[in-house]
This record gives structure tokens, sequence and C-alpha cells, in this order.
């Protein structure tokens, strides 16, 4: 995974009215901690932090954080923002070493067109969209690909049944579930129509044989009488 240089300025003031002129300005505060180190207050370039996230890795970046002078490997662990102007208030960057696992959320994509499924009218629901991963900073995967191509109505796509890069592990439960492919409930309920519909003409069509039946039979009943009367 490729890393990416920021410069963070220490030494900011702290409180509300601090970090809305910082943003208006074009910076985000932050904070640094992490390693055992006590948190550090600190701003950034927005446009520089925008082009860092904004790299296939997403927030799961890399960042070579400068900090007077000094230049310490980071990730962006929080990120806050404006729920109305979608603009980032604040950031936090989490401190640590390259021999050291940490724990991060790797988004889950699908790949392919699951052709089976769509014949049968069906649908591929995700339910689970990114996975808690835990590996060092160079194994760290930008994203894990799922293959729908092969699957099948009723098929489900389990933690378990992923494959994950070398030195990537997962502590989440191997029988959760990714994905699954079902029919649609609209195509369910038209199916269910259509049986019962069927139903209904196959009960009316066996009525009208034994009425037909019965009639006939009168009509034979009525013949066999003329005939002995006469």
């Amino acid at each position: 995974m490729a890393e990416i240089t920021l410069t963070a300025e220490t030494g900011r003031p702290t409180g509300s009215r601090v970090s809305k002129r910082l943003v208006a300005s074009g910076k985000v505060p932050g904070v640094v901690y992490g390693l055992g180190n006590d948190p550090v207050p600190v701003s950034v370039d927005w446009r520089e932090l925008r082009a860092a996230l904004t790299t296939d890795a997403g927030l799961n970046a890399l960042i070579d954080l400068t900090l007077d002078g000094e230049t310490k490997l980071s990730i962006v662990k929080d990120l806050q923002r404006d729920p109305i102007k979608h603009t980032v208030k604040h950031v936090d960057f989490l401190l640590i070493r390259r021999d050291q696992a940490i724990t991060v959320d790797i988004p889950l994509v699908l790949e392919g067109e699951a052709e089976h499924v769509m014949k049968a009218d069906g649908m591929v629901d995700q339910i689970l969209v990114s996975l808690s991963i835990s590996a060092k900073p160079a194994d760290i995967p930008n994203e894990i690909v799922i293959d729908i191509s092969e699957l099948k109505v009723g098929d489900t796509v389990r933690v378990g049944d992923l494959k994950l890069p070398a030195g990537v592990t997962t502590d989440t439960d191997p029988e959760d579930a990714i994905l699954t492919a079902s029919i649609a409930s609209s195509t369910l309920e038209s199916a269910e129509i259509e049986a019962a519909d069927a139903e209904v003409a196959a009960e009316q069509s066996e009525e009208a044989a034994e009425e037909a039946a019965a009639e006939e039979a009168d009509a034979d009943g009525d013949a066999a009488e003329g005939d002995s009367e006469g």
C-alpha cells in the first residue's frame, strides 16, 4: 500500500470557535495520539487531507505525518463531518508501527454478474459491506473482492468462505452472512398467485368433469327407464 505525506501543524488553540475559524480558513482541526503518546492538537490543510483520503485505500491510507519536522506513520482513525454541509469538522490520527498489526474496516466489493440468479428473477442481497480485519500496515488490502458470477438462488456467502490475503485475519464470526441470493419477494408473490390460480382452475375443471359425468349418468338412466317402459 502506497504511503502519503501530510504535514500537521501543532500548537493550535482548542475550542469550538477556534475550530470553526480553522475550517473557514481551509484547515481541519485534529488530534494525534497512539503508541503511548499524549494526544496532540493539530491542524491540517483540507485540500491535502482530501487528496490523502481519495486514493484507492480510502480512510485506510497510510499517512507519513510530519509533526514539528519529525515524520511518523499514521492512519485516520476517525473523521467527523458536518451532518448538513458534509464538510470535515475534525480528524483523529492514530500513530502506528510498521511491525505491529492494527484493526481496520475493509470494504467488501462484489464483482461479476450473477447470471443464474438474474435468469431466475432473483436478487443478490449484500448484508455486510465491510469487514473488520487485523494486519500489519503493509499487508492491509484496499478492499476484498467477492466474485458472484457463479451464485445460484439459495446460495449464501459467509465470512468463513473468504480467502483473506496473506497476513490478514479477522475476528468476525465465520458463520456471519455476507450476502445471499434469493427470489425477490414480488416474484414469489407472483408465483404464489399463479400457483393459487392454477389450483383453483384445476378444482373447477375437476368439478366440471364430475358434473358432466353425473349428467351423463342421469341421461343413461333415463334412457334405460324409457326402454323398459316401451
